[in-house]
């Protein structure tokens, strides 16, 4: 009994040996989440400083969106639009689906749900464009 109870052991010490070092290789420290990598928009600069647009852009899109809807007023400044144009991926060309994806990387990260693009589009218009059929 105490023979298994050893063996035990060392399987468990092996197995959670493994998963640490899993871990590490990932770049991630033990028990935590490997941080998002966010790829460079396409325009020079953001329509914001970065920092402002990390800790404000749900702010800012919820203050949009009531311009437009309640208001009427519509403009190219914090739209929607304007970030997918600018943010979409150059491998997949969206900003959400894959886990490197502008949007994804970052909401999957923080845990966070997108329901933006039950409406919107995911893609810039050119992309969208293109996949048409004549």
């Amino acid at each position: 009994m105490a023979r298994s109870a050893v063996l035990a052991a060392i399987a468990l010490a092996l197995a959670l040996g493994a998963g640490w070092a899993l871990s590490q290789e990932r770049g991630a420290a033990a028990g935590r989440v490997p941080k998002p990598v966010i790829a460079q928009g396409q325009g020079d600069r953001c329509v914001e400083p970065v920092d402002f647009m990390r800790r404000n852009h749900m702010k800012v899109l919820l203050h949009h969106r009531d311009r437009t809807m309640h208001e009427g007023i519509r403009t190219p400044q914090h739209s929607l639009k304007g970030c997918v144009e600018c943010h979409a991926g150059a491998n997949t060309g969206t900003v959400v689906g894959g886990k490197d994806d502008f949007c994804q990387s970052c909401h999957a990260y923080a845990a966070v749900s997108i329901d933006c693009f039950e409406c919107h589009a995911t893609r810039p218009r050119r992309s969208l464009a293109g996949a048409r059929k004549p």
